[in-house]
């Protein structure tokens, strides 16, 4: 408000500002993204070297009139022109998604008059109005809210919504995280619940969902060649250089026996024509495109052709944990109840009643039960009354629900994803919603907000053996209450010893060092001095205040990993790729998910976003060892880690599903995104699309990205072996001064007729069995080995003296 003097909390800015305030700001609208320019692309693939040398061949074949020479060149450099062309127009796409993010109209108070207005037109200083199900139009700054709740994914990666405050936020960094701050409502997030009122701070470009946008295009047009692309590269480079020198020695040899300067040219272009494997092009796009069938049918889509062949040369994986690693939605992982009994829960995620078991945990010194036993849902009665209503406040202090499509047979659930997990394990126990209906109604709720850190529900009890009217002072009511255990624990009926607040504690930190999200659970039981008049009436009623709970039990929850991650990462490391975790959840989470998968072992290292903040750029470059866990980071954060992997010599693939992870994905030599919880953005951005958004997929995608570069490896070297014996052929004639037996049209004949074939024959060999036991290629290589190379020359060498000798 400071800041903003000119506008006033409630009658917000003045019209007359406004104009001036938008010429200084600019308009709050995204930029639109750059469009890719085909004539330059078209002119990059014609001034490729091994190009301009078959160009330069066809010109000097039309002077000399050899014009069926001069047109098969033509039609080689078209062919591999328009497959070049069509795989820079395909990696360059647009992202339009970036578009959608704008939010068309906004409510604003202008001269004490709250308005609908166009977004475009909103200026630092307007005051807007937040309701629930509206899209935030700019970034704000909020000055009122009312249990307001926003859905931030787009930005942070997490599903659940975070609670806003005016309070101000404290840190000691400038840098905090987007999820902490929790006075901001941030352009394109949602309210989930709630209203709230907001000055805008920053509009367009300078939001944080605008800086995502500039990153991304920024990304789109710094976008590096592939690892294949920039060998391959690399070697045109040496053939042109070769094909010159020959040229050049073939004439002056020619000259040198006093032949014919125009019959020497000739010579010396056939020598030049046989250096370039104009298969080449040809035979590694179908080697690649038949590698991107092999992947579809293992639920990776791939968008860039090249990337199939990047993805076997990747040397490091940095992973989004939420929905990549684990399973995107939360699950009951443990219920410790206040007489100190643990129970663990199986399949928690599954909505399924009939999946999973609750396991009971032996007591410690009860010799008579040292093993798990399942616990039996179909006789709640026998449970132990703290377990019962235990399980009472986790399924009826919530408001999700589970509901069966009969159609279909598969469960649905609606609701907040903490709520539906506890929803889940109440009907695990057999003490579902179901269970409730005909014993309980609920009348009332105090709902959840970040100041009591708790919520509560109120039920009257309609069972059999009471009255059926709720109104019925004879009736019990039952307070259920969730939230903190610090907040539980304060408001008991009888004073706690220390001991057992100790014992609450140590249970509580040792949940929360898992990973798990810890919740307490109370009740009380109360009788109403007067009958339900209405909401005021309930809410004044002294029985039902959220004080004198008895605490009944901890719950812990998790988003547990999925199934097949342990075993792919462990495949990774065997193969020497390195697997990183980058999330935007709290370190303690993320480091128990990673030790649970082996990412985050002894001698690993964890850091937060703010850690790296502080880092400049070669003091991250020279981190020991290099962080295993990153937690807590911003969209900015992401990047920063995958160019300092890059600038370490890495090749790196990046995995994500939120607009947040879009600008890392672009800079990686291998963006992967999620195909089910993926955004449009996400997808645009990335090479790979995952259909089953799971990361033993990307693993099962390495390999054969592995399969294709050896084979492109296999033909590369048979089809150069080839041409180098062509090379001998012509160069130990013209010394011999013998009469070359290849002309230019021969030389394309055996070059594109006679050995494309078996090039393509190598191109689908099947996989080699220790594929993924062999250390990734170092990206600085060339893409022949020496040990390749001298498998050419002699390979060459020995095909040029079978053919001199037949010749001969």
């Amino acid at each position: 408000l400071a800041m903003f003097s000119h506008s006033d909390p409630q009658n917000g800015l003045a019209s007359a500002s406004v104009a001036s305030l938008r010429d200084h700001h600019g308009p709050n609208r995204l930029p639109d993204p750059p469009r890719p320019n085909a004539l330059y692309m078209l002119w990059l693939q014609l001034t490729d070297l091994m190009v301009i040398i078959l160009i330069i061949a066809a010109i000097i074949q039309c002077a000399e009139k050899e014009f069926n020479s001069a047109a098969v060149l033509l039609v080689v450099i078209v062919l591999n022109t328009i497959i070049g062309f069509s795989q820079e127009w395909k990696a360059s796409k647009t992202l339009n998604a970036l578009m959608n993010l704008s939010v068309p109209m906004a409510q604003v108070i202008r001269d004490g008059e709250q308005q609908m207005i166009g977004s475009e037109d909103l200026v630092p200083g307007d005051v807007v109005v937040l309701e629930e199900g509206e899209a935030v139009p700019a970034d704000l700054r909020l000055i009122e809210v009312s249990q307001l709740e926003l859905i931030e994914s787009i930005l942070t990666g997490e599903s659940v919504p975070s609670s806003k405050s005016t309070d101000a936020v404290k840190a000691k960094s400038r840098r905090i995280p987007l999820g902490d701050c929790i006075g901001n409502a941030f352009m394109a997030t949602t309210v989930a619940r709630g209203r709230g009122k907001g000055i805008v701070v920053r509009t367009g470009v300078q939001t944080e969902i605008g800086k995502i946008s500039t990153a991304i295009q920024k990304g789109s047009k710094r976008k590096t060649k592939t690892p294949i692309q920039r060998k391959l590269a690399r070697l045109g480079l040496y053939l042109v250089a070769l094909a010159v020198v020959l040229c050049a020695l073939v004439v002056v040899i020619g000259i040198a026996w006093k032949k014919d300067v125009k019959t020497m040219v000739n010579i010396g272009l056939s020598l030049a024509v046989s250096v370039i494997p104009e298969g080449l092009v040809a035979v590694t796009t179908v080697t690649m495109a038949l590698g991107v069938r092999r992947m579809a049918t293992k639920h990776c889509i791939v968008r860039t052709l090249p990337a199939v062949e990047s993805l076997g040369s990747v040397t490091v994986i940095c992973s989004d944990k939420t929905g990549t690693l684990t399973q995107g939605k939360m699950g009951t992982s443990e219920l410790w109840t206040a007489d100190n009994a643990l129970y663990r829960f199986t399949k928690s995620t599954s909505m399924d009643p009939s999946q999973g078991q609750i396991l009971i945990e032996p007591a410690e010194l009860h010799y008579s039960a040292l093993r798990t036993h399942p616990l039996d849902p179909t006789n709640p009665s026998a449970y132990t009354s703290h377990l019962f209503y235990a399980l009472m406040v986790a399924g009826l202090c919530n408001n999700s629900s589970i509901v069966l499509d009969e159609e279909t047979g598969e469960y649905t659930p609606i609701g907040d994803p903490t709520e539906i997990a506890l929803t889940v394990a109440a009907q695990k126990a057999g003490l579902g919603p179901a269970y409730w209906s005909q014993q309980v109604t609920k009348v009332f709720e105090r709902a959840f907000d970040s100041e009591r850190k708790l919520m509560s529900s109120i039920y009257a009890s309609t069972d059999s053996n009471k009255s059926k009217n709720i109104n019925d002072t004879s009736n019990e009511v039952y307070v259920l209450c969730k939230g903190a255990p610090e907040e539980l624990t304060a408001y008991q009926a009888v004073p706690i010893t220390e001991e057992f607040a100790a014992l609450v504690a140590d249970e509580s930190s040792r949940m929360a060092s898992q990973g798990l999200r810890v919740l307490g659970l109370g009740v009380k039981t109360a009788k109403l001095t007067q009958g339900w008049k209405d909401t005021a009436s309930i809410e004044s009623e002294p029985s039902l205040s959220e004080d004198e709970l008895v605490f009944v039990g901890l719950i812990g929850l998790l988003d547990p990993p999925k199934q097949g991650v342990k075993e792919a990462v462990q495949v990774c490391q065997e193969a020497g790729i390195r697997v990183m975790m980058i999330t935007g959840d709290h370190v303690q989470t993320a480091t128990s998910i990673a030790a649970k998968l082996g990412i985050y072992q002894q001698g690993c290292r964890a850091i937060l976003g703010r850690e790296l903040d502080l880092l400049s750029e070669d003091a991250l470059l020279e981190l020991d060892p290099f962080p295993n866990v990153f937690a807590r980071v911003s969209p900015d954060n992401k990047l920063t880690i995958v160019n300092a992997l890059q600038q370490r010599g890495e090749l790196v693939a990046m995995t994500g599903d939120g607009v947040n992870d879009a600008p890392a994905i672009k800079a990686a030599d291998v963006g992967v995104a999620m195909g089910i919880a993926g955004t449009e953005i996400t997808k645009q951005a990335a090479d790979l699309v995952l259909l089953n958004d799971n990361f033993a997929t990307i693993v099962a995608a390495v390999e054969e990205g592995r399969h294709v570069f050896d084979n492109i490896l296999k033909f590369i070297l048979y089809l150069l072996s080839c041409n180098g014996a062509e090379i001998f052929l012509m160069l130990i004639c013209a010394i011999a001064n013998l009469e070359t037996p290849l002309t230019v049209m021969m030389i394309l004949w055996a070059n594109i007729i006679a050995d494309v074939p078996p090039a393509m024959a190598l191109g689908v060999e099947p996989k080699e069995r220790d594929l993924m036991k062999r250390s990734p290629r170092n990206p600085k290589m060339g893409v022949l080995t020496k040990v390749s190379w001298t498998i050419i020359f002699f390979q060459s060498l020995m095909m040029a003296a079978l053919t001199i000798g037949t010749y001969v």
